[in-house]
């Protein structure tokens, strides 16, 4: 048990080592758990498993979810929703001091709802609003930093990817995870809002007033927005309702944006071609960015790490929330370093067994949806913190004229809020909890 003990610790430091040079996730992954088995067990042991593991990961139903949905977003991309939801929100929100940032993480939001990734939200809405709030002349820090913060918003309003993956490792049910990330992920739009606000308060002139639209044109702008509504409210009405399930939802919803494209002679053969290609190449990493998981789980198990983890914490004589803040860290200098996907599937199966041990006054299955919003919400902020911050760098490629440093300095006053939001997610699991308890 030792020996298995001391291998684990092993591969545990060999993986951070790995990880640290940019050797890619999923490699990694698969590297230590295949070697590290070998040792504990041999390689008839390792080579006998690999025969059924990889068709029992991706033979489960659940992982289904995850192609329809990254469909989805592609073809919302390219068949021009972005562009209506950003020229709708700048309808309304514009003629306000700093009305056309607030308009974009309107945006952002609208088309998380649809799209479902963080980096595709960053990049297509920084090509849609980045030229419309230079044009008003709004200062390189503000224009960049709200489209690369307001990106984040894809990573948790329904439907997400990261959402399903996590939901699929702690086996909890993916409508209710979908339920506990909607009040959070409208909360986050609505104080993303309000710091761009005091902002423009604090900064004269980064955020100036748009001209006012006249009516005909407001309503124009608006109906333009309705059919992003009209897909949201079909896919997670439905799913709230209990009409489909959250894989039938995204099949529906792929189906009701070819329409609308087509409709609008916006989207092309070779443009669901391409949007295909980028679905397969996508599901590929994450499938084997699960499948090394997979292994790594079953090599830390054998050596007792997560337990010995879980023991440590839980005998450590430190109340519950203090240990929630630990990993919390653990989780924001994590996000300085990995991707928010790979981030959720390393790191969840070695703390979530520590969070089961834990007592929070809630059921087993409340606690999963809470501990999966807050660490959702860690991850986040990985997307814009140096040295990574992976959306302030597809921002930069969008906006070469602004310096990479004003685009940090930019997400500063978002970072903020973020932390604010933790804080009222920790310590009101309410907010979370508020709407799967009513769909019970």
């Amino acid at each position: 048990m030792i020996d298995n003990f001391l291998i684990g610790m092993g591969g545990l430091v060999g993986l951070l080592a790995l990880i640290a040079i940019r050797v890619p996730i999923a490699y990694t992954m698969i590297l230590i758990g295949f070697v590290g088995i070998c040792l504990q067990s041999g390689p008839g042991i390792i080579l006998s498993q690999l025969k059924d593991l990889a068709y029992a990961q991706f033979s489960n139903y659940d992982l289904s979810v995850l192609p329809m949905f990254i469909l989805m977003g592609g073809l919302a991309a390219r068949c021009g929703l972005s562009s209506d939801i950003f020229r709708g929100a700048n309808a309304w929100l514009g003629r306000f001091q700093g009305g056309v940032a607030m308009a974009a993480i309107a945006a952002c939001a609208g088309f998380g709802a649809v799209c479902g990734s963080s980096t595709a939200t960053a990049s297509t809405m920084g090509q849609v609003a980045i030229p419309e709030l230079r044009k008003y002349k709004y200062s390189g820090a503000l224009a960049t930093g709200c489209i690369a913060a307001g990106g984040t918003l894809g990573i948790l309003i329904p439907p997400s990817i990261v959402l399903i993956v996590y939901a699929i490792i702690v086996e909890v049910n993916i409508v209710k995870m979908f339920a506990a990330a909607l009040i959070p992920g409208l909360l986050a739009t609505l104080m993303f809002i309000l710091t761009i606000s005091l902002y423009v308060r604090f900064v004269p002139g980064s955020g100036p007033k748009a001209q006012p639209v006249g009516l005909r044109d407001l309503g124009s702008a608006t109906l333009a927005m309705l059919p992003v509504l009209v897909i949201f409210g079909v896919v997670i009405g439905g799913i709230y309702a209990g009409i489909y399930s959250p894989t039938a939802a995204a099949a529906i919803g792929v189906i009701m944006v070819i329409v609308y494209g087509i409709a609008r002679r916006r989207l092309t053969l070779p443009d669901m071609g391409d949007a295909l290609l980028e679905t397969a190449r996508s599901s590929g990493m994450i499938f084997l960015i699960v499948f090394g998981a997979e292994l790594l789980k079953i090599f830390m198990s054998r050596a007792g790490v997560p337990q010995a983890a879980a023991e440590l914490l839980q005998t450590s004589g430190l109340a519950p929330m203090t240990i929630m803040v630990l990993i919390i860290v653990i989780f924001l200098v994590l996000g300085c370093l990995m991707d928010s996907l790979s981030m959720v599937i390393l790191a969840i199966p070695f703390f979530w067994p520590v969070v089961a041990g834990l007592d929070f006054g809630l059921s087993p299955d409340e606690t999963k949806l809470w501990f999966g919003i807050i660490i959702l919400v860690v991850v986040e902020l990985g997307l814009i913190t140096p040295p990574v911050g992976l959306n302030v760098f597809i921002i930069s490629a969008v906006a070469k004229d602004v310096p990479m440093r004003d685009t940090f300095r930019g997400v500063m006053p978002f970072f903020g809020s973020e932390i604010v939001r933790i804080t009222i997610l920790v310590l009101f699991p309410a907010v979370s909890l508020f709407l799967p308890r009513l769909l019970q």
